[in-house]
């Protein structure tokens, strides 16, 4: 059984999944393409039960629905209006908020739709991703919202501020008519408690292969020992409009972040800042192959764990 392929248009998109059934079998596919694998014994092999939409595993003969063990996991919604979801937030540029998905699809409580909205995040990170790797522009900046217990450069010129730390490969490029520039790669965004080299040093470990050359400013978290294992230019930007001189990429990843969390959110409380930043992340690092984050993003959220509305709201 191979992978199934992606829409790549609205109008194929529609065509593709008309129906629950169909949708179901697209999930099937994209969580075991070699075969139905039983996750009690781990057995390859069972039989489809149609009546009970669910598999009976050959040999321990446990009965497993496809969206058991999923983000989907006893989901009330209809599955083709998971799709509809993951092909709206997937492939719509300026990205979508809860709002806008509960008129889009008709869905009875926004809380519903919020709901649904945090799973798709929690489905846009993959466990198995690649670190970043090559030139690396580094920085930190700060976002509205409470920064309780909060230190550190970035969040001193006010109360209501969450820090975040940035990684952003620096590509080479050729265009068409000869000229070499350079542009954004891949990019990582994480909530830091301060901008000290130890969280420093944990979110570059964490996001960026060691051996690669890390470009930061003059700040004394990116010390020798936050930056173990790596190569290091240090620029000093002396004052801070020559940041975006010397980071133009991180920089402008900054700039659209803060812009896309006020245009399309409206500001985002601090609690759930990082599930907004994994999504900006998604978006931005697919930004040329929209349309390919649709099934990126059903393949992650098949292979994730199960998320309850309690464990999302819990302090």
């Amino acid at each position: 059984m191979s992978k199934p392929d992606y829409p790549k248009t609205i109008l194929e998109f529609a065509a593709q999944f008309h129906n629950d059934d169909v949708c179901l079998q697209y999930l099937i596919q994209t969580r075991w393409p070699e075969g139905f694998v039983c996750p009690t014994c781990h057995h390859m092999g069972g039989w489809w039960l149609g009546t009970h939409r669910r598999f009976e595993c050959a040999q321990c003969h446990k009965q497993v629905s496809p969206l058991a063990g999923t983000l989907l996991h006893r989901t009330h919604l209809p599955i083709h209006r998971w799709f509809w979801a993951a092909y709206l937030v997937a492939t719509h540029p300026p990205g979508i908020s809860a709002v806008q998905l509960q008129r889009q699809l008709g869905i009875a409580k926004n809380d519903t739709a919020w709901f649904l909205l945090h799973r798709l995040r929690q489905g846009m990170v993959n466990a198995d991703r690649r670190p970043l790797s090559g030139l690396i522009e580094a920085d930190e900046t700060h976002v509205g919202g409470p920064a309780k217990g909060k230190k550190g450069r970035g969040v001193r010129e006010g109360k209501n501020k969450t820090l975040i730390g940035g990684a952003v490969e620096t590509v080479i490029v050729t265009t068409k008519n000869g000229a070499v520039k350079k542009k954004a790669g891949r990019l990582r965004l994480q909530v830091l408690c301060a901008a000290s080299e130890d969280e420093i040093g944990t979110f570059i470990r964490a996001n960026v292969a060691p051996g690669s050359t890390i470009k930061s400013d003059g700040w004394k978290g990116y010390s020798a020992t936050a930056l173990a294992g790596y190569h290091h230019q240090r620029e000093i930007q002396g004052r801070p409009q020559r940041g975006h001189e010397l980071a133009p990429q991180i920089h402008q990843a900054f700039s659209n972040l803060k812009a896309w969390l006020m245009g399309i959110h409206h500001g985002v409380e601090p609690k759930y800042l990082q599930s907004y930043l994994n999504e900006f992340v998604f978006r931005f690092n697919r930004r040329v192959y929209p349309m390919s984050a649709f099934r990126s993003l059903l393949e992650i959220l098949t292979a994730k764990q199960p998320l309850t509305l309690r464990t999302l709201k819990k302090p």
